[in-house]
């Protein structure tokens, strides 16, 4: 994922284990990140319990929301896979109390199975 792809706000997959330090103090005991995405500074995590949305705010970085969504919460959600020359895969997600969905676009090459796979696994339990 280049320069221009992080820019436009397209997520890029990321090491569950690089972002393990930044949720530090919030993961329970036993919560394990399973998948995440980086989308500029702020990113999205999955983990065997609930979607971690965290946003990196100012310019020092030093205030951050972190967004916690159960999978318990989760309505319904899709996933778009990119084509031929629609190179971005959409995510969106529906949460109970909410009409619009959660809206993310992912870059080429992000795990859209393994976003699809993780949802389902979380709600479908």
């Amino acid at each position: 994922m280049g320069l221009f792809d992080s820019l436009l706000g397209h997520g890029s997959s990321v090491d569950p284990a690089d972002i393990r330090k930044r949720l530090d103090g919030v993961l329970i005991d036993g919560e394990q990140p399973q998948l995440a995405f980086r989308i500029v500074r702020d990113f999205f995590v999955f983990t065997q319990h609930r979607l971690i949305l965290v946003d990196i705010q100012g310019i020092t970085g030093s205030k951050v929301e972190y967004m916690t969504i159960p999978y318990r919460a989760v309505t319904r959600f899709s996933v778009e896979t990119a084509g031929t020359f629609d190179l971005e895969s959409e995510l969106r997600i529906w949460v109970s109390g909410s009409e619009q969905p959660i809206q993310r676009t992912l870059g080429k090459g992000s795990d859209v199975r393994g976003i699809q796979r993780a949802l389902a696994t979380g709600i479908c339990r």
